[in-house]
């Protein structure tokens, strides 16, 4: 017997993820993310805000948005992790996969950020596991 796939946690292309500062503040911040297994799977810096602030507290809030990081639909309570090092290169590749036609433009303009010396540096990546509830 088969049984009914679950519907996608979240669709479309980012997602608005806040995180919290020590003093309670929420910082949101759009993310690409993929789902799987029920849980979805952000890629970021790992010296990032959103790194440190999930390190110190794992309880986030995440929902559909915009590039820009306007919410476009319900928010709900989640849990993020990081995950192992070894996942990174998976989650990245999945990241990839879903995002290709993106990464036409976003790829240049990251090896000129790197090459040129623009911005910070984006330093190693980590990969976050995100479950709602």
């Amino acid at each position: 017997m088969a049984t009914a796939e679950a519907p996608p946690l979240l669709t479309g292309k980012y997602l608005s993820l806040t995180s919290y500062k020590r003093d309670g503040t929420a910082v949101a911040t759009p993310v690409w993310f993929v789902e799987e297994h029920g849980r979805l799977l952000v890629q970021t810096d790992a010296e990032s805000g959103k790194v440190k602030r999930i390190r110190a507290n794992p309880m986030v809030r995440i929902g559909p948005c915009n590039g820009m990081g306007r919410v476009r639909g319900p928010q709900v309570d989640a849990r993020a992790t990081i995950l192992d090092p070894g996942e990174t290169a998976r989650v990245e590749a999945l990241i990839r996969a879903k995002y290709r036609h993106d990464m036409v433009v976003i790829g240049p303009v990251r090896w000129m950020q790197k090459t040129f010396h623009l911005g910070k540096d984006r330093g190693p990546t980590v990969a976050l596991a995100i479950t709602p509830g």
